[in-house]
């Protein structure tokens, strides 16, 4: 059945390119393919004819012809069906995000991303946050998008944008550094100052064993400034301490460089925790304890995002051991 439909352009698709925007909605039309539909004549915007680099503005009638309409219905995308799971959707990834979700709403997602789960592909990694969003595309084929990132050991909070709308609202607020951020840390010893700041400047390195992060001098080529504030909730003696962290900037790895730096690293963390002859306690599995507790983030639509994780099996099986209370980080609700 010939069918031509009109479909509006929305509010966080103004600006777009048009072959973009067709590859946003319709993935499988391939470029030479709209290429011909365009300079038929049988693609248009508001009744004229229109360039692949046409830039759409909000609510432009988009007209598609027949061979965009069946390509739908071939994806599942038909209108007014709903996702089809077999064709589009990996049911084991959709259902392992879904048990993560911590928030949910029209513009985003907030995930308890995995000790162990990396966020992104890289050497050796075959499986990712960025790659298991491709199960959450919605009706329009829009893919969700990361919008900050968390080290591939460390648990926690994890915001991720379901529009491109959202996603350059968040990424905005997160260069602007309007977000809070807090972390708890599992640490060797106890700081000297109970509360601090720690600021230095950061140099990325290739090493043998991968990427790492040093502190480096004020000028040094490729060096960045990068600022935590720190402070101790809680101790179990002289040998291991729970701290709050809270970095103002977002630098690779700038907590677990920072508390080492300190004289204090996290457990557990293979590239930054070098003391020697140091025991690691019985009962407590060695794993990085670094947990993303909390984000407060401007929502895109205004007010805030503000989300809470639960901490991981294995750091909750240390703060029982330490007989550590998380009431005793006195989080609070913020207007």
């Amino acid at each position: 059945m010939n069918v031509i439909e009109t479909r509006l352009v929305e509010g966080d698709e103004a600006g777009m390119r048009l072959d973009r925007w067709f590859k946003l909605h319709f993935p499988g039309l391939g470029f030479g393919q709209l290429q011909k539909l365009l300079r038929s004549g049988q693609i248009r915007v508001e009744g004229g004819r229109v360039k692949a680099e046409t830039r759409l503005a909000k609510g432009q009638a988009v007209r598609l012809p027949p061979m965009v309409t069946a390509l739908k219905r071939e994806n599942g995308l038909a209108p007014g069906r709903p996702l089809s799971p077999g064709v589009i959707r990996n049911r084991e990834d959709s259902e392992v995000l879904s048990a993560m979700i911590l928030h949910e709403d029209r513009k985003v997602f907030v995930f308890n991303k995995p000790a162990g789960l990396a966020v992104q592909g890289g050497s050796g990694v075959t499986r990712h946050v960025d790659g298991m969003l491709e199960a959450f595309r919605n009706q329009k084929g829009e893919r969700p998008r990361l919008v900050h990132r968390l080290d591939r050991d460390t648990s926690g909070v994890l915001v991720v944008a379901r529009t491109r709308g959202a996603a350059v609202a968040l990424t905005k607020s997160f260069r602007a550094r309007e977000t809070e951020k807090i972390y708890w840390a599992i640490c060797r010893g106890v700081p000297a100052k109970r509360e601090g700041r720690i600021s230095t400047w950061l140099v990325k390195e290739k090493t043998e064993d991968g990427d790492r992060m040093r502190v480096a001098r004020h000028g040094e080529p490729g060096a960045d400034h990068s600022e935590t504030h720190y402070r101790v909730v809680e101790n179990s003696g002289r040998n291991l301490s729970w701290l709050e962290l809270n970095p103002i900037t977002g630098r690779t790895h700038q907590l677990r460089v920072h508390t080492a730096h300190m004289g204090n690293p996290i457990i557990g963390d293979p590239k930054y925790f070098n003391v020697e002859n140091w025991e690691f306690p019985g009962g407590i599995q060695k794993r990085l304890h670094l947990h993303a507790r909390r984000i407060r983030i401007p929502h895109p639509d205004g007010g805030w995002i503000d989300v809470t994780a639960p901490l991981p099996p294995h750091m909750q099986q240390t703060f029982n051991l330490l007989g550590l209370d998380e009431s005793s980080a006195g989080e609070q609700d913020e207007d």
